[in-house]
């Protein structure tokens, strides 16, 4: 059927909605139960850490005014509120430290593993969708979901632990390893490198169980990898002693700890006790030794450490969805993506 216009006037077109709209549409049906999932998660995360961070800490506090001020043998004190703040904290950082691992097992099981295997993913590809937008798209709302998610719970995180500081003993120190990844953006990183290599892991086995198995064992690899180098991400600060004296304490995340020799050579610490001691004497005078010293990150350090370490894990996650898409392009034969395709 034609339609007609009046004389001079131009017929303007029907704006078809976008097959990426579409798609972005048929991602959030499809994987409902696990967007459900997320959002119960999230919820229930984030009260926690909210309860966390104002009565639970409110509780904790007292109860440890109460015990500091006891000088007597026994003295009433809540020691269930100090238990919940340090049990329930706990839980807290380990279900942010896991998050990555959850997001890496459904993104190679569920959002790409098991679409390559049973056919969906070919099939979308059929119809108005090149295989690259339809990935671009299968990524990008969960990324856009983790990336929103996890970090909302990660400032919530860090906001219940500075208010512990200072007025409750038992809280953990900055320079533990849950607590470290869990105040900063290094998790937000770890979650989409988990996505990333979920996605890679589906496209390359095309089977969600290998995909899983395969997507939990590298985010825990670069997890690890993670701990190993994190303390020669930014240059440490050095504190030296004299062998008269104990060995300077560290504050923060040692790194390096021993000796230096009058030509400033560093040597391992041979764990002997200061100068006093005959025997120590004897021994730092045999290796030339004249202080001690530690080679350490202080607190100050948290900041530059958590950025260099983000950057790293998300140049490390671009090159992964790099292989990704050329492995896809490669396999399909479509394509490059460019703005305004499949519109």
């Amino acid at each position: 059927m034609t339609t007609l216009t009046a004389p001079g006037t131009t017929a303007t077109p029907t704006r078809r909605p976008s097959a990426t709209r579409g798609l972005v549409r048929t991602v959030l049906l499809l994987h409902r139960p696990a967007l459900y999932l997320w959002a119960g998660l999230f919820v229930a995360l984030a009260a926690l850490l909210l309860w966390l961070y104002g009565p639970g800490t409110d509780a904790a506090a007292a109860a440890w005014r109460e015990y500091d001020r006891c000088t007597k043998a026994t003295c009433p004190y809540d020691q269930d509120a100090i238990l919940r703040y340090k049990s329930y904290s706990l839980y807290a950082s380990l279900a942010l430290t896991f998050l990555p691992f959850l997001v890496a097992a459904w993104a190679g099981a569920s959002l790409i593993g098991r679409e390559m295997e049973t056919g969906t993913a070919q099939l979308a590809w059929t119809q108005s969708v090149s295989p690259i937008r339809w990935l671009a798209v299968k990524l990008a709302v969960p990324a856009a979901l983790v990336t929103v998610g996890t970090g909302v719970l990660v400032v919530l995180h860090r906001l219940m632990w500075v208010r512990s500081q200072g007025r409750i003993d038992t809280a953990k120190e900055w320079t533990d390893s849950f607590v470290f990844h869990a105040n900063g953006p290094t998790t937000v990183a770890l979650a989409l490198s988990g996505l990333a290599v979920g996605a890679l892991a589906g496209i390359r086995l095309r089977g969600s169980l290998s995909a899983l198995v395969m997507s939990v064992v590298w985010t825990v690899g670069v997890r690890a990898a993670l701990a190993l180098t994190l303390p020669y991400l930014w240059p440490t600060v050095r504190t030296v002693s004299s062998l008269t004296h104990e060995r300077p304490t560290s504050l923060g995340i040692t790194v390096h700890a021993g000796l230096l020799t009058s030509t400033g050579a560093r040597l391992p610490d041979p764990q002997c006790g200061s100068s006093h001691s005959t025997e120590c004497s004897a021994l730092y005078h045999r290796l030339d030794a004249v202080s001690f010293y530690t080679d350490s990150h202080p607190q100050s350090h948290y900041w530059p450490l958590q950025l260099v370490a983000t950057g790293l894990v998300l140049v490390l996650t671009a090159l992964v969805l790099l292989v990704t898409f050329r492995l896809l392009r490669r396999d399909t034969g479509s394509a490059p993506l460019t703005k305004g395709a499949a519109l």
